[in-house]
């Protein structure tokens, strides 16, 4: 899933939070971050700031966590038109 203008990053982390599994965040550069990983999130979290998320892919592990996730997303498109 593609990210594109995450401007509420708290809310952001929250539904991180709310994945029962790994979530991760993947640069064009090819770095990984995990988000449930509080050192990891520090860092993607200033990617995810610097890039706008335009450049960057979000994966969940599970079915249920993708589909939080993309309930977010689809959130944020809707807020945004």
């Amino acid at each position: 899933m593609k990210l594109n203008n995450v401007k509420d990053v708290e809310k952001f982390i929250q539904v991180v939070n709310d994945c029962k599994s790994d979530v991760y965040l993947k640069s064009l550069e090819g770095d990984v971050f995990n988000l449930k990983s509080s050192m990891s999130r520090y860092v993607a979290i200033g990617r995810l700031i610097e890039e706008s998320g335009d450049s960057l892919e979000l994966f969940a592990s599970t079915k249920e966590d993708e589909a939080l996730l993309i309930n977010f997303l689809f959130q944020l498109d809707e807020n945004n038109q």
